[in-house]
């Protein structure tokens, strides 16, 4: 069992109908049928939503993606519209409010893989294979792959874990056309931020991404419908970031992400067994300040804006 800690009540604003609770987002549909995403400060671990927020974790993922989606514009089109807050919303929904296009999803979360770690490091130490996908002999925890790698998994509802799996079964759930789509976009994207966070000190380790298409699109001129960029791309919750300076393989890297939530909670401190059934403890503050610190270096460093 896994899911929420304590599950929040929407907030009520007047013209926009509550559509969808997600671990971190709030969905809503405003009277001219487009979406608004509202990102909040929750952060979730190990499959729970955790009862303590990170503040400022909404606004760091909503500007670090709204950045990137401007980086990644020539290789695909995202679903923003706006980032104007709706009449009525509460005053702090600013900065981390999106007005989006409604998109018909695909139901993959698209993964790309530069190195091996993660469930790719499980399942390579398994079979020598990442969904399905024969590697060499010799790679360990960390490792650059020998060119970056699209390993697909299904998307679960919260509180249950995304499953790998192959390129095959995606065709046959997709499409053999869509599911070309997917694996050459992601890796195109994936190839093109990794080379801006490298420029910046920064090893895009692997990400993942949801795409979409516009209601109606059935392509033109013998192509393909447009596939869309969706929900949040290239942020420490959908994303794995080391600093370039510290890389080694062979063993866990540091991370620009949640790792110290994740460190505390399988610690002796948490005094939790994520083997029972027994939803987790609040945070300490020293974990909540150090896990804000990182996603907030990690803005910094790859926008060289610095957070305000």
């Amino acid at each position: 069992m896994s899911g929420f800690v304590e599950k929040p009540e929407p907030i009520e604003v007047p013209g926009l109908v509550h559509l969808h609770t997600g671990k971190v987002r709030e969905l809503y549909r405003n009277e001219a049928g487009d979406l608004v995403m509202v990102a909040s400060d929750r952060i979730s671990a190990f499959d729970w939503v955790l009862p303590t927020e990170i503040p400022d974790k909404g606004r760091v993922l909503t500007q670090l993606s709204l950045w990137w989606f401007d980086q990644l514009a020539e290789l695909v089109p995202n679903h923003v519209i706006s980032t104007e807050l709706p009449p009525g919303a509460p005053a702090d929904w600013a900065g981390r409010t999106l007005v989006c296009r409604s998109l018909e999803m695909v139901p993959v979360e698209c993964v790309a893989r530069g190195y091996l770690t993660g469930s790719g490091l499980a399942e390579y130490r398994e079979t020598r294979t990442v969904c399905g996908l024969a590697l060499p002999e010799g790679l360990t925890d960390g490792s650059e792959l020998p060119a970056p790698i699209f390993t697909p998994a299904t998307k679960a509802a919260v509180g249950e874990h995304d499953e790998n799996v192959s390129y095959e079964e995606v065709a046959r759930k997709v499409g053999a056309e869509t599911a070309t789509q997917l694996r050459q976009t992601t890796l195109a994207v994936y190839g093109r931020a990794r080379d801006i966070a490298r420029e910046r000190g920064i090893i895009l380790a692997d990400t993942k991404f949801e795409f979409g298409f516009a209601a109606g699109d059935t392509g033109r001129d013998g192509n393909p419908p447009t596939l869309i960029a969706g929900d949040e791309v290239l942020t420490p919750d959908s994303s794995r970031f080391w600093p370039a300076d510290t890389w080694q393989p062979g063993r866990a890297q540091p991370s620009y992400d949640k790792q110290y939530v994740r460190d505390w909670l399988t610690s002796s401190a948490s005094g939790w067994d994520r083997a029972s059934e027994t939803p987790p403890p609040p945070l300490p503050q020293e974990v909540v300040d150090a896990t804000r610190a990182k996603y907030v270096e990690a803005y910094e460093q790859l926008t060289g804006v610095p957070w305000s």
